[in-house]
C-alpha cells in the first residue's frame, strides 16, 4: 500500500470556538404622532447623547425611493437650513408632517414608533438612522394552507 498524503488533526482543533454574543442594548425608540412630528422621549435623547436644545439637524432620506422607510438625522453646526427641537410635553419633536405625507407615511390611520441607530455620515460626524416600522406587527397568516399535503405517518 502506498502511502498518501494524510492530514493529521490537533486536540485544539476539536474545540468549537463559541463566544457568547455581545448583551445588545436596546435602541432608543420614538414614535410619529397624528399630526406627524417626530417625537423624542426625554430618555431618548439622554441616551444618545443629544442637547435639544441646542442641536441643528439636517434631515433627508434615501435617494431615490418612493416611500420613506428611514429618516436620516446628520447634525449640523450652521442653524440656517436645519431642523430644530421644540418642546412638547416630556419629550421633544421634529415637525415633518408635509415631509413624511409626500414620502406616503401614513401617519394619520396608523400608530408608527421608529428605532434610533447611529451610522457615520463622514469621518468626524455621526448621524442618526431612524427606522420608521409600524407599532403592531402584521398578522400571521391564518388562510388555507398552500403546497402539497404531507403524508401521514403509517407504521
Amino acid at each position: 500500500m502506498k502511502l498518501k498524503a494524510i492530514k493529521f488533526f490537533f486536540p485544539e482543533e476539536n474545540v468549537s470556538k463559541v463566544k457568547a454574543p455581545p448583551k445588545a442594548t436596546p435602541l432608543p425608540t420614538g414614535y410619529i404622532s397624528v399630526s406627524g412630528k417626530l417625537v423624542f422621549p426625554a430618555a431618548a435623547l439622554r441616551d444618545l447623547g443629544i442637547d435639544p436644545e441646542s442641536a441643528n439637524f439636517k434631515i433627508g432620506t434615501q435617494e431615490g425611493k418612493r416611500k420613506i422607510k428611514s429618516v436620516y438625522l446628520v447634525p449640523a453646526a450652521d442653524s440656517g437650513q436645519t431642523f430644530s427641537f421644540e418642546k412638547s410635553g416630556r419629550g421633544h419633536v421634529i415637525p415633518l408632517a408635509v415631509i413624511l405625507k409626500k414620502g406616503g407615511v401614513d401617519f394619520v390611520s396608523q400608530k408608527l414608533v421608529f428605532k434610533i441607530s447611529t451610522f457615520d455620515f463622514d469621518q468626524t460626524t455621526k448621524g442618526y438612522q431612524l427606522a420608521i416600522e409600524n407599532e403592531v406587527p402584521k398578522p400571521e397568516y391564518t388562510g388555507k394552507p398552500r403546497g402539497r399535503k404531507a403524508k401521514a405517518a403509517t407504521h
